[in-house]
């Protein structure tokens, strides 16, 4: 389940979203992508710069690994729905199919940085919306609205790992704006994510996105 808040639009739509399978795990040492248990070609040097959080410390390993994804199905959409996609779940809506003829007509857009901005608005609002069990994107809290600094907002529920959260978000099941996929594969080029406890989902992940 997500919410989304493009540039000046709040919307009050949201979606709970199963899927089958979640990140896979793998004991080998070879690997060097978080997408290379669904195809090799992940592996591949030239895909590494999508590691662009790598020094961001401020953000925990699942918060960086949201970033390295989504700068990976941005860098090559068309690879990210045969090998991640078209394998992450059974579940075939119209969302979903979507989705997959999305990415396979999409053109490669450019990468997102870690900004330390971002990730304190992101921070502010998922800790104190899962501590409030709050579903949505007003701040109530002047702290936070003093920390508020995107152009665009998704804030998913329910999800703790970085496939999980990006998959939930573009495939924006219930959703018919499709807002979220919008967000994530649009032209911004900054964004700060913060995974907190929810009070009521159990996780929500804050992404904020800037030009």
């Amino acid at each position: 389940m997500k919410f989304l808040l493009p540039t000046n639009l709040i919307a009050s739509v949201f979606a709970f979203v199963c899927f089958l399978p979640s990140e896979k795990k793998s004991n080998s040492i070879n690997l060097i992508s978080p997408l290379a248990t669904y195809s090799s070609e992940w592996n591949d040097a030239k895909y590494l710069k999508c590691n662009t959080a790598s020094k961001a410390n401020y953000m925990t390993s699942a918060e960086k690994d949201v970033i390295y994804i989504l700068n990976l199905a941005r860098l090559n959409p068309s690879l990210f729905a045969n090998s991640v996609a078209k394998k992450y779940t059974s579940f075939h809506t119209k969302y979903y199919t979507s989705l997959i003829d999305t990415l396979l007509l999409l053109k490669p857009g450019k990468l997102l940085f870690p900004d330390s901005n971002c990730f304190k608005s992101a921070l502010c609002h998922a800790t104190n919306s899962g501590a409030e069990g709050y579903v949505g994107h007003t701040r109530s809290k002047d702290e936070c609205k003093n920390k508020r600094y995107f152009n665009g907002e998704c804030c998913d529920y329910g999800h703790n790992k970085a496939l999980d959260i990006i998959m939930s978000l573009l495939i924006d099941e219930g959703v018919p704006s499709l807002g979220h996929r919008e967000i994530c594969l649009s032209s911004y080029n900054k964004l700060g994510v913060s995974i907190q406890f929810h009070n009521l989902y159990g996780h929500t992940a804050v992404l904020d996105f800037h030009y």
